[in-house]
């Protein structure tokens, strides 16, 4: 089985002019490597990458690879048109990466045995490790804990990225052992952990990954005292992190560190001013 351990960055998509902002894709990516993170998603949610066109998609994970081992570098496939999809994979696969991060079809709300053939036809395709993106609330359908228990028995899924908010689903995947399974909210990071999980793919720790990180190796460590108090100290940030639909508060955040701008694709908006206010003062308690 692949090895998902860490803490996994949830990537987002800087923009400029309406451009991607290449330069400062590289320098988030770079200071993000030094904070010790285990990886990045590519053109998943954080990414925006519904408003990315495939070539834009294209250009973002290559230019992720170039900076990044290809054993570090996930990338996001997501869609309902499964003739549309399996092609995107094969472009995908043409690159040497970690693995595929793909959600249950969205829109179409597909039965239990349609979502179960779905990801079997992604696997088997597949060359890479898929991790099973579950977020109801995105896509529009469950994935119900016995459906989930059965797709991740197949030998290309590796992972759950678990945004199911079910925390019975979370027990039995961990102790079912048959895939790692990862933290999507990233409330539950300290949770997860806990209970045997193998880390997070985060979108607030685009912000003091080094406490993140710090956080898991305590875990690893025992030292369950430590781990606590570092994510109360990251919980203020966590909140605010996604206080407006998410990048926007994220990439606030990395522009007042003078990493990226704030800017998104719309229809998505730049995060308000009263959030920015609020913003500042959070980051300061952080030390950035």
């Amino acid at each position: 089985m692949s090895n998902f351990r860490g803490i996994w960055i949830a990537l987002v998509t800087p923009m400029r002019a309406n451009e991607i902002d290449f330069p400062g894709l590289e320098k988030l990516v770079k200071q993000l490597l030094e904070d010790g993170v285990a990886g990045f998603v590519v053109c998943g949610t954080t990414g925006e990458a519904a408003a990315l066109s495939k070539t834009e998609q294209l250009a973002v994970l290559d230019a992720v690879l170039a900076w990044v081992e290809p054993g570090r570098v996930v990338m996001g496939l997501s869609g309902y048109n499964l003739n549309e999809l399996l092609a995107f994979q094969a472009q995908i696969q043409q690159r040497e990466i970690g693995g595929l991060l793909v959600p249950a079809p969205c829109y179409i709300r597909p039965s239990q045995t349609g979502i179960e053939a779905f990801f079997a036809t992604i696997a088997d395709a597949a060359r890479v490790p898929v991790i099973v993106y579950d977020i109801p609330y995105r896509t529009g359908v469950r994935i119900e804990r016995d459906t989930l228990r059965r797709i991740v028995r197949h030998p290309r899924i590796a992972a759950v990225k678990d945004c199911s908010g079910d925390s019975e689903t979370t027990m039995a995947l961990i102790q079912d052992g048959h895939a790692q399974v990862l933290a999507g909210e990233d409330l539950q990071i300290f949770n997860n952990l806990c209970l045997g999980g193998a880390g997070a793919i985060s979108a607030s720790a685009h912000v003091r990954a080094d406490l993140y990180v710090r956080m898991l190796r305590q875990v690893d460590s025992g030292d369950w005292a430590a781990a606590r108090g570092t994510f109360y100290q990251l919980l203020p940030w966590i909140k605010m992190a996604f206080a407006e639909p998410n990048p926007a508060v994220v990439k606030a955040a990395l522009q007042l560190q003078d990493l990226i701008g704030d800017e998104l694709r719309e229809p998505m908006q730049a995060c308000t001013q009263a959030t920015r206010s609020k913003l500042q003062g959070v980051l300061a308690t952080l030390g950035t």
